[in-house]
């Protein structure tokens, strides 16, 4: 990889994509760190089913890049041990739809070990796994359930939209001392390339990302949802005069409240942009987080621009399925015409 310097800051930068930005904080964590591990199916030898993991296997070896048989639940439970007994363990699943047979081990047990045991023990493990619809996927392959995890008191949730955040919120999820499930949107794994430096940096787990500011609406998204969200509002500039704020919230457990309703005061409007389905999705939080800290400030109600109400469909309706910047187009003017 090419690396380029910041005149400013003199920091040195690689231009990854957004897998590669996994991969290198993957590999920085590693070197300076034995009791990272990670494992996984296929992310050894072969470096994992989107090469996240390529090259790890030769460099730090099979004590340390453990290929695992096909079983999510042993996998998360084994994981969990390591935890307990001082390594840094993170597990890939291959796919977020393959996390179901892992769920009691993160649920029940991941999540719950620091109360359960009044602090005695704690878990500071890495739940990696590709997440999102848009690639062609067959069934299990393409699910966005980040609210099943959302809801679990002690858990982190994440979600990177750069390549930049991929690496230093890995980076700071990895040193952090409780279990974090990391929701990579593989639909943007090498879309686009950013700057990335070369050395170690975290990036809060707490802080949302303002990615655009504007004044007439704030329209608040993560993940793959990003770059439509900002399509959109690029667009709406243009055509409309409309000027949108798009808010990037990158950790949705816990949520930056203060920069939600901060924003939403600004503007008095608001949509949420997510793939998953409508009801029960992380927008109702969000929306809620709204009502309950900014209500006075309201001039409509909060749209919601998500996936519907059932199973991701395969390819010839996928792409109706997920929110594209037309359909957040309409969101937005519906609710700044309100």
């Amino acid at each position: 990889m090419s690396s380029a310097t910041n005149p400013e800051t003199e920091t040195k930068t690689d231009r990854l994509t957004l897998v590669e930005a996994v991969r290198d904080g993957l590999y920085t964590e590693m070197s300076q760190d034995d009791s990272v591990i990670v494992l996984g199916e296929d992310v050894g030898k072969n470096g994992g089913v989107f090469r996240a993991t390529d090259g790890l296997h030769e460099e730090f070896g099979e004590n340390r890049v453990v290929d695992t048989p096909l079983a999510e639940a042993g996998i998360v439970g084994s994981a969990i041990g390591l935890a307990m007994t001082g390594m840094k363990p993170i597990p890939e699943m291959q796919f977020m739809g393959f996390m179901y047979p892992a769920f009691d081990q993160i649920v029940s047990h991941a999540a719950r070990l620091r109360s359960r045991s009044h602090g005695q023990y704690s878990v500071p493990m890495v739940v990696r796994a590709p997440y999102g619809g848009g690639i062609r996927a067959p069934e299990h392959h393409s699910e966005s359930k980040e609210a099943f995890f959302v809801h679990e008191p002690g858990l982190k949730v994440v979600s990177p939209s750069t390549p930049y955040d991929a690496k230093g919120l890995l980076t700071a999820s990895i040193r952090d001392p409780d279990p974090v499930i990391f929701l990579e949107p593989k639909l943007i794994y090498r879309a686009f390339r950013d700057d990335v430096p070369t050395e170690s940096y975290e990036v809060p787990l707490s802080d949302a990302a303002i990615r655009r500011e504007g004044s007439d609406i704030s329209v608040y998204t993560w993940g793959a949802m990003t770059r439509p969200a900002l399509i959109a509002a690029d667009n709406l500039a243009e055509e409309k005069g409309v000027d949108v704020e798009v808010v990037d919230l990158r950790t949705l457990s816990p949520l930056d409240t203060e920069t939600i309703v901060d924003s939403f005061k600004k503007t008095g409007r608001a949509a949420i942009v997510h793939e998953a389905p409508k009801t029960g999705g992380l927008g109702a939080e969000v929306a809620s987080t709204i009502q309950e800290g900014a209500l006075l400030h309201q001039e409509a109600p909060i749209k919601r621009i998500t996936g519907f109400d059932a199973p991701m469909p395969l390819h010839s309706l996928e792409d109706y399925y997920l929110p594209q910047a037309v359909r957040i187009q309409e969101g937005i003017l519906e609710t700044v015409d309100f």
